[in-house]
């Protein structure tokens, strides 16, 4: 399963396994699943969107970048 943790410089939003995530790239928008390759990419104004064992969560930003690794998803940005 992959692991999101997404970050703001006032606190930590999510840490926890989702299903997906979709992002709001400054190339477009992306969608990471388990076993995603490596990337880095930067954000830009958007939602967030993950699932997980709750349901679908929304959750808007401005900026920041992510990294998957490992199936580790690491998000920070500034809300």
């Amino acid at each position: 399963m992959l692991k999101l943790k997404i970050i703001s410089p006032e606190k930590l939003v999510f840490e926890g396994e989702v299903k997906k995530v979709s992002l709001p790239g400054t190339m477009g928008c992306f969608t990471v699943l388990d076993n995603h390759a490596p990337i880095i990419s930067s954000l830009e104004k958007g939602l967030i969107k993950y699932e997980n064992a709750k349901g679908l969560v929304e959750v808007a930003v401005n900026s920041g970048f992510a990294e998957v690794k490992d199936n580790i998803l690491s998000i920070c940005v500034e809300i």
